[in-house]
């Protein structure tokens, strides 16, 4: 790694860490400082299982030395040419409109959050912490500011305060309005025009005043994900308890990770393990995960030499602090010639978040969902300077537009002909649970 950060022009540092969650505390309120900012951890407190393709514990990209913003309409080919040209780290985020570039679809629903489709930025300075150690790669012109930059870390005082001032959150469609699209998707799917739709619903607050930096805190101690992001671009806000990877290419090897299949956590250990058994075995939520799947193999195919789709894991049991999911593993193998562009625009939007099929499910989201998905559904991540990528999903997320006072927090689920409208409508609750306790303390 570090032969080609010196091939690009990166002076680096290595620095062991005494107490690793107090630096880092303190690394994310220095970063406040820059326009950009994208903070990736994989929370290393939870289960190992759920690490094993993790490349670092955590990753904080700060300031941008180039950037691309756009919306949809060519997005992708631009992309790919600001990839090509940059051949060092860049970071940003997919929003999932980018949909509008990859198929005939539209987005014409209400949006008040006002997100770009497309951010990525090659960033000036770059932290990465790997068990007690710090790796520090910043751009030349800027490596005389690496001790500088250090002692200012260390001068911040980090604190977790709890929610102040009144947020109001309201649900974008009542409960009666979510059972009627309900029942408008299980007829599309009593007649054939799909198998299974990713319905989701907005929650959000207008006039709200928050501290980014404290509810990101906040959630990330709640749901302890392994794929937490904050973002911050300018005056926009991604604070993200993810458990789901999109797709991670690590030399020719893709891995994509779905999620379909979601229980609650219990207090009792002999309760809580019978849920999770429960869940390993229900057929419901075991067919939402296999046709997700079914579908990811299908969209992997599209790049992958042929024989080398195939599911590492299936239906598997992942257990974070307020849920238990079944996620499944896929894996491809690829021509090395591939781009790296190609590969993502062939996988995006993930499957987890649309249905199948893919394109049928998008056009039924767009017609009954109230809101513009924006960024929650896309995805964030990274791009090596040797061509490789890793992106999460953007789910159990809270969207802040800082300037217009706005807050959004949407959740939806798999809605299958084996759905019970009641149940699906209580998952969405639950989901919303996290956020719902990051903001204003309740439950």
């Amino acid at each position: 790694m570090f032969a080609t950060l010196a091939a690009v022009k990166r002076r680096l540092e290595k620095i062991h860490l005494k107490e690793t969650n107090n630096f880092k505390a303190k690394l994310l309120l220095w970063a406040q400082q820059f326009d950009e900012v994208i903070w990736l951890d994989s929370n290393i407190e939870i289960p190992k299982d759920s690490q094993k393709y993790s490349n670092f514990d955590m990753v904080l990209a700060v300031g941008a030395e180039n950037k691309l913003q756009c919306n949809y309409g060519d997005a992708f080919n631009k992309l790919k040419i600001f990839h090509s040209g940059i051949k060092d780290y860049i970071f940003g985020y997919l929003g999932y409109d980018l949909k509008n570039d990859i198929e005939d679809l539209k987005s014409n629903n209400f949006d008040g959050l006002n997100f770009s489709d497309l951010y990525f930025y090659q960033p000036k300075k770059i932290f990465f912490i790997r068990d007690d150690s710090i790796e520090i790669a910043y751009l030349n012109k800027y490596g005389h500011e690496i001790e500088k930059d250090l002692k200012e870390i260390e001068s911040h005082t980090p604190t977790l305060n709890r929610p102040t001032g009144t947020i109001h959150i309201k649900e974008r469609i009542s409960k009666k309005e979510y059972f009627q699209k309900l029942k408008v998707i299980l007829e599309h799917i009593h007649r054939g025009d799909i198998y299974e739709v990713n319905f989701c619903q907005e929650f959000y607050a207008e006039n709200a005043i928050i501290d980014p930096i404290n509810v990101y805190q906040r959630l990330n101690a709640i749901s302890g994900p392994p794929f937490a992001t904050f973002l911050k671009i300018n005056n926009q806000f991604l604070l993200s308890a993810s458990p789901e990877r999109f797709v991670k290419k690590h030399g020719n090897r893709i891995i994509s990770q779905p999620i379909k299949g979601t229980a609650r956590r219990l207090s009792d250990k002999t309760e809580d393990k019978k849920i999770a058994d429960q869940l390993s075995r229900d057929p419901k939520e075991r067919a939402e995960n296999i046709m997700i799947v079914d579908l990811v193999r299908n969209d992997l195919s599209k790049t992958a030499l042929r024989g080398s789709v195939h599911v590492e894991e299936l239906c598997e049991v992942y257990s974070f602090k307020q849920v238990h999911q079944l996620i499944s593993t896929l894996v491809s193998t690829i021509d090395e010639r591939t781009s790296a562009i190609d590969l993502i625009k062939s996988l995006f939007p993930m499957g987890s978040m649309t249905g199948a099929p893919k394109i049928s499910a998008m056009k039924i989201i767009e017609e009954l969902e109230e809101t513009k998905r924006s960024l929650y559904s896309g995805a964030v991540g990274y791009f090596t300077p040797n061509n490789d990528f890793d992106f999460n999903v953007v789910i159990r997320s809270i969207l802040y537009n800082q300037t217009n006072k706005y807050i959004s927090f949407s959740v939806g689920g798999a809605i299958t002909s084996q759905s019970a409208i009641e149940n699906e409508y209580e998952e969405c609750l639950l989901k919303a649970k996290a956020m719902k306790k990051a903001l204003i303390d309740q439950d």
